[in-house]
């Protein structure tokens, strides 16, 4: 169920009586497990460190809310006027050649045009579902191409007066509005999220944002409960998708977790703790979104192919064939090839004391070699059945000092905290996040009740 609020205010303090105002104007809803509010908030952005406070305007104001800086527009030709653009949208096998030619161009003209600047020939690296827009002006003659990548960004080729093209690369900053949404488990996240009106992209960060505090395999209980801030993006008043989550609240089995946003000085976002511990960990916890563990670690197991009692120093995640696999933590590729019964197998070093084995994949990703670097969460490989395996399954060892530990027990380190001297940056921009996440909790249960 998806609640449009009014365009109003939400401070961080103080707010809650007006919100709860509007929220009761409403019929409650029947189904508190299953629910997203999109609330328009109107944030001033100071600095890039400078956390974002609530503006004082009055009700009446667009919806603008957390805009970073204006939406640069497309770069217009003095013709448009007088011309229109010919789009064609990029489908599976064209190439630039055949989009020249059907805007009635030939080849000669395209090579023209990509030896005008070292950037045009980005023309070139074109997709399926892209779109390629030619300007001509009153006599016919091309001033302008637009290969529009996506909604926000696109590269402009532009016509100089002296005759040759130049390029640029064009983003348009979308306008961001705050959304809430909250959920009650009674069978599976995903379920959960689903109901609660979450996109799976938005559902996978979410279990992202935790995943290194709880196992969404074996952790999850019925009436576990979430409750989130997120953006929501648009351009001109047109949803265009989702942003990143703000602020975060799990409930599982009695303990509850938070996680705000924050951006350092450097620019970069992590997640935190409200007290500043990293959420991120040295390593994730399980190295494949929402698998079934098949087999635990056991040093008495009986193998299923060779039937002889052999232990099983790793876990097994039960996934169909061609289910993406992460990396577990940075560090350098040190095997990627055949290892035996582990079949097509990677192995990664990380520092000097942990490594870990990904085996029975049916081929690696891209780029992973030996001697390759990995990042965490990167997919280095995808589910298979090679070496000795019964069927399509992953086998996940994690190893200390070359010994075979539980992963699914195993304590993992944490990433830094935030520092002492930044401590209060970090207090300043997360405080509103945290209150706007608890604001809206109470505001939706006095609503509902």
């Amino acid at each position: 169920m998806t609640r449009e609020f009014p365009k109003t205010h939400l401070l961080a303090a103080g707010g809650l009586g007006l919100a709860v105002s509007v929220m009761l104007l409403l019929s409650p809803s029947s189904d508190v497990e299953a629910n997203r509010i999109s609330i328009p908030l109107q944030i001033k952005e100071a600095s890039l460190n400078e956390a974002k406070e609530p503006s004082t305007a009055g009700q009446n104001f667009p919806e603008d809310s957390m805009q970073a800086s204006s939406s640069p527009q497309l770069p217009e030709s003095d013709e448009d006027t007088l011309a229109q653009w010919d789009s064609f949208e990029v489908k599976k096998g064209d190439t630039l050649s055949t989009l020249f030619k059907k805007a009635g161009f030939n080849d000669g003209f395209m090579y023209q045009v990509i030896a005008g600047h070292k950037r045009n020939k980005q023309l070139a690296n074109i997709y399926p579902g892209e779109t390629l827009a030619f300007l001509r002006n009153s006599n016919d003659e091309l001033t302008q191409i637009r290969l529009q990548r996506n909604q926000l960004d696109s590269l402009v080729v532009s016509r100089g007066e002296d005759g040759k093209f130049t390029s640029e690369e064009v983003s348009i900053e979308p306008e961001v509005q705050l959304a809430y949404a909250e959920g009650e488990i009674d069978s599976s996240l995903f379920l959960a999220g689903q109901k609660a009106g979450l996109k799976q992209s938005m559902i996978m960060e979410l279990a992202n944002i935790f995943g290194w505090d709880i196992d969404f395999i074996l952790d999850i209980r019925d009436g576990d409960k979430f409750n989130l801030v997120y953006e929501e993006l648009y351009i001109d008043g047109n949803k265009i998708g989702e942003g990143k989550i703000i602020a975060a609240t799990f409930n599982n089995q009695g303990r509850e977790l938070k996680a705000v946003l924050y951006k350092d000085k450097k620019g970069d976002e992590n997640y935190f703790t409200p007290e500043g511990h990293s959420m991120r960990k040295a390593f994730l916890r399980t190295p494949i979104d929402f698998a079934r563990i098949s087999s635990h670690f056991n040093l008495r197991r009986k193998h299923p192919v060779l039937h002889t009692i052999r232990a099983h120093k790793g876990t097994d995640y039960a996934a169909g064939r061609g289910t993406p696999i992460k990396a577990t933590g940075d560090g350098k590729v040190i095997h990627a090839g055949r290892k035996g019964g582990y079949g097509k197998a990677v192995v990664i070093q990380h520092g000097q004391k942990i490594s870990t084995l990904y085996a029975h994949m049916s081929k690696y990703a891209r780029g992973v070699r030996t001697g390759s670097r990995v990042k965490q969460g990167q997919i280095i490989g995808y589910v298979g059945s090679t070496g000795l395996a019964s069927g399509p399954h992953l086998h996940y060892e994690f190893k200390v000092n070359g010994v075979q530990k539980n992963s699914v027990k195993v304590k993992l380190p944490q990433a830094n905290p935030i520092s002492k001297n930044e401590m209060a940056e970090f207090k300043k921009q997360t405080n509103l996040y945290l209150s706007q996440l608890d604001t809206l909790s109470q505001s939706y249960r006095l609503a509902s009740n």
